[in-house]
C-alpha cells in the first residue's frame, strides 16, 4: 500500500468559546443567573455593574460592612429598576445556650433503668435529675414576653421549627447535660419535624460506643430529651416516624379531654380512644380505609372506627410544615404578561415583557478599559485585552438571551391567547418545533429557554414549559390540548358527589359524551400526575 497526499473539503460545527457561553447563559435559571453574573463581576476587572460608583465609594467609607444582603440587581435594557431584598433573621439573644456552649460529652450520668424507646410519660426522678423542679409550661397571654406568646401569633415572624422549639426550651430548667441533650435532638429534626434517627444511632455518633457505662448515660440523656421535645408544640414533633406524630397528637388530645372531666362527651372520648388503636396498626389499613378489617383488629364497631378514622383525618401528618421557610421557594418570573388596549403590540389585547428585577445591567470598566488602550504592547497586555473581550461577550451574550426569552414568550402568548383570556379550559395542544419553525431556531434552544423560566400572567405564575402539551383526539376530527383535559377532568371531581364519586371510567365516558376520547388509564394517569387520589379514597366517611 503506497502512501499518498489528497485534498478534502468538508463543513464542521465548532462550537467557539463565545457560542458555548451563550448557550450555557441560556438554559440558566434566574438564581442561576445571578450566581453566574456575581462569580464574573469577582473574576473580570472589566466588568462592573452599572450605578456602582455610588456602592464603591460607600464601600470605602465603610470597609468593615457586610454588602452580602440587600445586593443590587440592575438590567440590561433602560427600564430597569434597582431593588434591594432584606430577609428576617432570628436573634441569636433568643437562644440560652448554642451548641459552641454545651458540652456534648454527657459524662456518665446516673442510671435510673429508663427504656430508650419508652413510651412519653413523666418520672420524679428525672425531672430531679434533670434540674431538680418541673417544667415551667408559659400559658397564653401571661405577661408581655414574646416568649410566652402563643404559638400562632409567633408564626407571623417567620420562624423556623427549630427556631420556635429553642424558645419553648428556654421554659424548662434542665442542667447543663440536659440542656445539650435537647438541643442535640431539635437540631436533628428534618423539616417535618421527624427525628429520622435512633436514640441508639444518635447515642454512637458522639464516638466510641465500646465504653458501656458512657454509652448507656448518653442513651438515657437522649431518651429523657425526647419525652421533653415530644411535650413541645407544634404536636407530633420529635416522632420517628408517621404512626408515632399521629399517636402523640392523639394523646395530646386524650389529656385535654381529661383535664375538663365529667364535661367530656362519651362519644368523643370513645373516638380519641379508638383512632390511638387504628394508628397502632397498619397504615396501609388505615389510606385504603379498610373499615372491616380495621374493626377486627381493634375489636370496635363501625361507628366508633369511622368516627377514628374522620379525626385522623383532621392531624397533621408533617408538623413542621407551618414553619417552613416559603420565601426560600418563591418563583420570580422572567416575563410578565399583561392585558393592554394600546395598539401595534406584537400580540393584540397583552403586553409581554420582561421582568426589569431579574435583569443584571453590566457595563465595562470604561477607567479599565482606557487604561489598557493606552498602554498597547506593555508587558501582560494581551492577557488583560482577553478579559476585555470576555466581558463584552459576556455582555452580548446576556443581552441576547433576554432578548431570545423575549421572543419565545412572545410566540408563546400569541399562540395560546385563548388561554389568558378564558383559562386552562381554552388551553390548545402545542409542541416546540411549531415555536422552533416559527422564530427559525432549533427545537433544543426553545427547550433551553422554557427550562426554568417563568411567565406571570392575568392565569397565575407558570413555566414557559408549562405551555407545551400533547393533544387528545376529538369526534369533529380536531385535538383538545393534555392540560385543558386535566383542567375538565379537575372540574369534574369538583363538582362530583363526596357519598358517590366518580370513578376513572366514569370520567372517561363524561369526557366522550363531550367529544373527548379519552381513555380510562389515560384519565388515571392525569389524576395522578395532579395528585388527585383513586375514588375509594375520595369517598365521605
Amino acid at each position: 500500500m503506497m502512501p499518498s497526499l489528497s485534498l478534502r473539503v468538508s463543513q464542521s460545527l465548532t462550537l467557539t468559546p463565545q457560542l458555548q457561553q451563550s448557550i450555557r447563559l441560556l438554559q440558566l435559571s434566574t438564581q442561576e443567573l445571578t450566581q453566574e453574573v456575581e462569580q464574573m463581576l469577582d473574576e473580570n476587572p472589566f466588568l462592573e455593574r452599572e450605578g456602582d460608583d455610588a456602592v464603591d465609594s460607600e464601600r470605602a467609607e465603610a470597609p468593615a460592612q457586610d454588602t452580602s444582603e440587600g445586593t443590587e440587581t440592575a438590567a440590561v435594557g433602560d427600564k430597569a429598576t434597582e431593588t434591594t431584598a432584606s430577609t428576617d433573621t432570628s436573634s441569636a439573644s433568643d437562644f440560652e445556650a448554642g451548641p459552641s456552649d454545651l458540652p456534648l460529652d454527657f459524662g456518665a450520668g446516673k442510671e435510673t433503668g429508663v427504656d430508650a424507646e419508652a413510651a412519653s410519660g413523666d418520672s420524679a426522678s428525672d425531672w430531679e435529675e434533670w434540674g431538680g423542679d418541673l417544667p415551667a409550661r408559659s400559658s397564653a397571654g401571661s405577661g408581655d414576653d414574646d416568649d410566652e406568646a402563643p404559638l400562632s401569633d409567633r408564626r407571623s415572624e417567620h420562624l423556623s421549627l427549630q427556631d420556635v422549639l429553642h424558645r419553648q426550651a428556654l421554659s424548662l430548667r434542665l442542667c447543663q447535660e440536659g440542656q445539650a441533650a435537647l438541643y442535640f435532638l431539635i437540631e436533628s429534626l428534618n423539616d417535618d419535624g421527624y427525628l429520622e434517627e435512633t436514640l441508639a444511632e444518635l447515642a454512637q455518633s458522639f464516638g466510641d460506643a465500646s465504653d458501656p457505662e458512657r454509652y448507656e448515660a448518653l442513651l438515657h440523656h437522649l431518651t429523657v430529651a425526647l419525652r421533653l421535645l415530644q411535650s413541645l408544640e407544634p404536636l407530633g414533633v420529635g416522632a420517628r416516624n408517621l404512626s408515632e406524630c399521629m399517636q402523640l397528637q392523639i394523646k395530646a388530645r386524650q389529656r385535654l379531654l381529661d383535664e375538663e372531666g365529667s364535661d367530656t362527651p362519651e362519644a368523643d372520648a370513645l373516638a380519641l380512644e379508638t383512632a390511638l388503636l387504628v394508628c397502632q396498626e397498619s397504615l396501609d389499613l388505615l389510606a385504603r380505609r379498610d373499615v372491616r378489617k380495621l374493626m377486627q383488629l381493634t375489636g370496635c364497631n363501625e361507628a366508633a372506627v369511622r368516627s377514628a378514622l374522620v379525626l385522623i383525618a383532621k392531624l397533621e401528618p408533617r408538623p413542621g410544615r407551618p414553619y417552613a421557610d416559603v420565601d426560600r421557594n418563591a418563583i420570580i418570573p422572567d416575563v410578565i404578561v399583561r392585558p393592554s388596549n394600546e395598539r401595534g403590540l406584537p400580540v393584540p389585547g397583552f403586553s409581554v415583557q420582561l421582568n426589569a428585577e431579574v435583569m443584571p445591567r453590566l457595563r465595562v470598566q470604561d477607567v479599565y478599559a482606557n487604561a489598557l488602550r493606552s498602554h498597547k504592547g506593555s508587558e501582560g497586555h494581551g492577557a488583560l485585552q482577553q478579559r476585555l473581550q470576555e466581558a463584552r461577550w459576556f455582555i452580548k451574550n446576556i443581552q441576547q438571551r433576554f432578548d431570545t426569552i423575549l421572543r419565545v414568550s412572545q410566540a408563546i402568548v400569541e399562540r395560546q391567547r385563548n388561554f389568558f383570556v378564558h383559562g386552562e379550559l381554552a388551553m390548545r395542544p402545542m409542541v416546540l418545533r411549531e415555536i422552533a419553525d416559527e422564530l427559525g431556531l432549533h427545537e433544543s434552544t426553545i427547550s433551553r429557554v422554557t427550562t426554568a423560566k417563568y411567565m406571570a400572567t392575568p392565569q397565575g405564575t407558570f413555566e414557559l414549559k408549562y405551555f407545551f402539551g400533547s393533544g387528545l383526539g376529538t369526534e369533529t376530527g380536531g385535538s383538545a390540548s393534555s392540560t385543558a383535559v386535566k383542567a375538565l377532568i379537575k372540574q369534574l371531581l369538583d363538582e362530583e358527589s363526596a357519598k358517590k364519586p366518580l370513578s376513572d371510567a366514569k370520567i372517561a365516558d363524561l369526557l366522550q359524551a363531550q367529544g373527548i376520547e379519552c381513555a380510562r388509564r389515560t384519565v388515571a394517569k392525569y389524576r395522578e400526575a395532579m395528585r388527585i387520589p383513586p375514588a375509594s379514597l375520595r369517598k365521605a366517611l
